[in-house]
């Protein structure tokens, strides 16, 4: 291939081919350079007199001067993957943390005759040899270096506020933070976490501050009562869990952890634990990319590496302790479900084949309660069943879920009650049930268990236990300051004396049609129910998402579009997401945005119990589509 070919293939003259490799093409407009050094790179072309009589013709070489390789992994693989496939080679050196090994170092790349350099200075010493690359008019992207204005770096700063941000959003006010001493990162990561701090109005302190190298730092994070901790690093958060299972306390029940992680720890099977991934990788392309700009548009840089921080598996965070006391009752209706797949719905007159069946623990009672637990708060059911097989399957099927069951009494007279569920094609369901037990829970039950209601935040009813039941919890929960939240299913009418009571009524649009008959648009009957002395009225509209009413506020939130599978828990789901992120402290409206991604989810598969979703996994999905709701 000689210059010839490349300026034929080009489009242009010999001499226009001379000039780009040879670094003389300053009057040589970008379109016309760019397309050259495309069939030049392509080709692997050197011009001969280039490599006899030039210098600074281009060698399609990039140096890369690091302080120390050990750490960057994943960054020398991002910088190797884009410079080969933007035709260039590679020499990777380390410094190894020595002045005089990058002093050999900078000898070797200038012999090399380098067209671009990415440098990580050992200290600010290294600047003396930096005459060495400007006499070759070597374009250099400084990376690290807190002593040069235009040094590209990972926000750190920003890591470590969003990683402290993620616990405050979790209501922690007593916040720790973890580093590793005598390190540069840990320098920002306590400067994100002071800022944060500020940001919220929360008074920091040196005190505030630990080292891994401390001795007994562990014990005094416990003895100054922090109920979490940001750490710098991945391998620090890792002693610190270790050093709290050794004391028998346990994370996140004891204590929240969320880190900075190296991508060095990707793959080794060490416990789960919350966290923000350093982008090493990210910020490779980013910097070798610009490089190459630089290299052949002969321009500065103008762009300074940035991303989106995002706290990655949050199973080690949780609420503090002083705000996870708050437990939420339930006060509701205890099944056994036998569920129906059928192609149709049943109808008058007609015999319709199943095509399965399975049975499930249910009832709006057991379905809040579980709705509750699998959202990390603590569930209080106070119900009722029979002295039978079920009822042992129930109690095994709470358990499991770590709901509290003091609250529910053997009723040796009646059966465990029962549901018989037919699930459509389209997800749509009809629901007759034996009421059982249910129907026995009394007013006295109530009373006898009113201590439950002691440090709750919400009590979750529904209409299928008795009336009088109804009207006697909530008088407890009014004593006791709790907050009620009702959902009126099978109701043909309400009592003015419980609705005046109700802090948050909750029918979907049939029940609303059902109680307010005379009235038409979904407006006029959350008014009425709103002058009956209801405080906020959300109805709920399936696939059309809700309508929330009150004095102040009247707006509709759509669905989250998700494959309907089976609509029967679809409310229980709805109102146990949203009492929970009430009580963490979430406004009205958010509670009711995340409530919606808890009724998509379990309405997108098989059952209740088994479809209801997990704090973890529903965070996460949240984050990915509107990262600012979480």
């Amino acid at each position: 291939m000689t210059i010839k070919d490349i300026a034929k293939l080009a489009g242009v003259s010999p001499s226009t081919v001379s000039k780009i490799v040879n670094n003389k093409d300053k009057n040589i407009n970008t379109e016309t350079r760019n397309r050259v050094l495309k069939i030049v790179k392509e080709f692997n072309y050197t011009a001969y007199s280039s490599m006899i009589q030039s210098s600074s013709a281009k060698k399609f070489i990039l140096g890369v001067l690091l302080k120390s390789t050990s750490k960057y992994s994943r960054f020398i693989q991002a910088i190797l993957e884009t410079a080969q496939a933007n035709g260039y080679s590679v020499l990777l050196c380390d410094s190894l943390n020595s002045l005089t090994e990058e002093t050999k170092n900078i000898t070797m790349l200038c012999k090399n005759n380098i067209d671009g350099l990415i440098w990580e200075p050992v200290n600010e010493s290294s600047l003396l040899n930096e005459h060495y690359f400007k006499q070759k008019e070597v374009p250099i992207n400084y990376m690290n270096c807190p002593f040069i204005s235009n040094s590209h770096h990972i926000d750190f700063i920003q890591m470590s506020y969003d990683a402290t941000n993620e616990l405050i959003k979790h209501q922690h006010t007593e916040i720790a933070c973890l580093i590793k001493e005598n390190s540069v990162r840990s320098e920002m990561v306590i400067e994100g976490f002071k800022r944060c701090l500020y940001d919220n109005r929360i008074t920091y302190s040196d005190n505030m501050v630990f080292s891994s190298i401390q001795s007994n730092y562990s014990s005094e994070i416990l003895l100054h009562n922090f109920t979490a901790v940001v750490s710098s690093h991945y391998t620090t958060a890792l002693q610190l869990r270790d050093e709290f299972e050794k004391s028998q306390y346990k994370i996140p029940n004891d204590l929240s952890l969320v880190c900075l992680k190296d991508n060095t720890c990707e793959d080794l099977p060490f416990p789960k634990l919350s966290y923000i991934k350093i982008p090493y990788y990210e910020f490779g392309c980013f910097i070798i990319r610009d490089l190459i700009k630089r290299c052949e548009k002969n321009q500065e840089s103008t762009s300074t590496f940035h991303t989106n921080y995002t706290v990655e598996d949050t199973s080690s965070i949780d609420l503090p302790n002083r705000i996870k006391l708050q437990k939420i009752i339930i006060v509701g209706s205890i099944h056994m479900d036998r569920m129906l797949n059928v192609d149709e719905l049943p109808g008058p007159g007609r015999t319709i084949r199943s095509n399965s069946s399975f049975l499930s623990p249910g009832g709006k009672g057991i379905n809040q309660a579980v709705g509750v637990a699998k959202l990390n708060r603590s569930a209080v059911l106070i119900g009722r069943v029979g002295n039978d097989y079920e009822s042992t399957l129930i109690y095994n099927s709470l358990a499991e879920h770590d709901i509290n069951v003091q609250g529910i009494t053997r009723d040796s007279s009646a059966e465990t009650g029962k549901a018989f569920i037919h699930v459509g094609k389209d997800g749509e369901s009809t629901i007759s049930i034996i009421s059982g037990a249910n129907q026995n829970l009394s007013p006295q039950d109530i009373q006898a268990q009113s201590r439950l209601f002691v440090n709750a935040s919400y009590c979750l009813l529904q209409s299928e236990i008795p009336m009088d039941t109804i009207m006697e919890t909530v008088k407890s929960a009014k004593k006791h300051g709790v907050k009620t939240i009702f959902k009126p299913a099978a109701l043909e009418s309400v009592h003015n004396d419980l609705m005046q009571n109700i802090d948050i009524f909750i029918p979907n649009k049939k029940e609303a049609e059902l109680l307010c008959p005379h009235l038409e648009s979904l407006e006029d009957k959350a008014n009425y129910f709103l002058n009956k002395g209801v405080g906020i009225v959300i109805i709920t509209l399936g696939h059309d998402g809700c309508y929330l009413k009150t004095r102040e506020i009247s707006k509709y939130f759509p669905s989250i579009p998700l494959k309907v599978v089976d609509t029967t828990g679809a409310a229980d789901a709805f109102i146990s997401a949203f009492a929970v992120y009430l009580s963490c402290g979430y406004s009205l409206e958010k509670a009711i945005q995340v409530a919606t991604y808890a009724a998509a989810f379990c309405v997108n598969r098989q059952g209740v119990v088994s479809a209801l979703i997990d704090r973890s996994s529903l965070e996460m999905y949240i984050k990915s589509q509107e990262k600012d709701l979480i």
